[in-house]
């Protein structure tokens, strides 16, 4: 019988003493949707079974160290993959691939992340910058040597509109609602990756609102220059979420700028959620023209379990003469060639995390 004791304590000892020492998640979320994508005029329209409507699919690891004296290790590895032919990007951890030390001090983070401009886009906007309702239809994502040359704020060459290679950024600790980044990107040779950037906000009760600012070297001399301010506030039976963000492409002969804003609202109706947003961009496509587009998009997620959902989203854009803004969510489009036409896209699809 004292051995049986003895045994049970010395086992459960060094189950505390490693479980202390460190802890491993696995998660994920797979998301597949049926979408149309239609642009009118010539191309017609696309049918497609696609991904990434409501949330974006991912398979990934954490896992935190518990260093004692209130110092904490941790990782995140976190893979994009594409759930309807069943791949995963290029660059594998394409998503996040950071290490942390975590303390009272707040938090040091090393690796490829989110950029501090990206976080007000997503955060405030009621479609999670997911699918065909996603605000940022209305901003561009392209990156490349090539796209410099274009000169245009919405083809810049900055590849750290979302996320950033090498980075070093800085999490503040909890600070009675106040919370804060600061992110500096090495260039390391690639263009376009060269960044500095922090965002700081204030979320307590119904109110959340942040301001963030960040600077992307295309080449030594071309800047892009990023700034938005976003905020929600929660009124009991709906949330209000509005954002603006401006962008300033600088460089000899360019002095090119596009500034977007959107207004959202979420509604809880029992199980479900219901969404809308209007969003409306102008951008200089030359040092002397300026083109203009709106989005406006509603959606509605119904919630199965805490885990599983399904979700529809419709959305349409109208374009100004001169400007090409797709509803292309992030599946299959067409070729943005709809200057000055209308583009409109739905979606149903189910969304799992795990």
């Amino acid at each position: 019988m004292k051995k049986s004791l003895l045994a049970l304590a010395a086992l459960t000892a060094f189950a505390g003493v490693a479980s202390a020492q460190s802890s491993v998640t696995l998660f994920g979320v797979l998301d597949v949707n049926a979408r149309n994508q239609d642009n009118s005029g010539p191309g017609g329209s696309i049918k497609s079974l696609s991904t990434d409507g409501n949330a974006s699919s991912r398979l990934g690891f954490r896992g935190v160290e518990d260093l004692g004296g209130g110092m904490r290790a941790g990782f995140w590895l976190e893979a994009g993959v594409n759930p309807d032919v069943g791949t995963t990007n290029a660059k594998f951890f394409n998503r996040r691939s950071t290490v942390s030390l975590m303390g009272g001090f707040g938090e040091i983070r090393l690796g490829r992340d989110y950029t501090p401009t990206f976080w007000n886009q997503t955060v405030f906007d009621p479609f999670g910058t997911n699918g065909v309702g996603a605000q940022t239809n209305l901003m561009s994502q392209i990156s490349g040597a090539g796209a410099a040359a274009s000169g245009s704020v919405l083809n810049s060459g900055a590849a750290t509109q979302v996320r950033a290679d090498n980075t070093i950024g800085y999490f503040l600790p909890a600070l009675g609602g106040i919370y804060g980044q600061a992110m500096v990107a090495a260039g390391e040779g690639t263009i376009g990756n060269k960044y500095f950037g922090g965002r700081l906000g204030y979320a307590a009760g119904p109110v959340n609102v942040a301001v963030s600012a960040g600077k992307t070297e295309i080449t030594p001399a071309l800047d892009l220059k990023t700034a938005n301010i976003g905020g929600s506030f929660n009124i009991g039976f709906m949330t209000l979420m509005g954002q603006f963000h401006r962008s300033e492409f600088d460089g000899p002969g360019i002095n090119r700028e596009q500034t977007n804003w959107l207004a959202g609202v979420t509604v809880p109706l029992g199980a479900g959620t219901f969404k809308a947003s209007y969003g409306k961009v102008d951008t200089d496509v030359t040092n002397t023209q300026e083109v203009s587009a709106n989005q406006i998009a509603v959606g509605f997620v119904y919630d199965l379990s805490k885990r599983t959902a399904l979700y529809t989203h419709v959305s349409r854009i109208d374009n100004d003469a001169g400007a090409r803004f797709v509803t292309s969510g992030s599946g299959a489009s067409l070729p943005a060639n709809v200057s000055g036409r209308t583009s409109k896209g739905y979606e149903f699809g189910v969304r799992h995390s795990f």
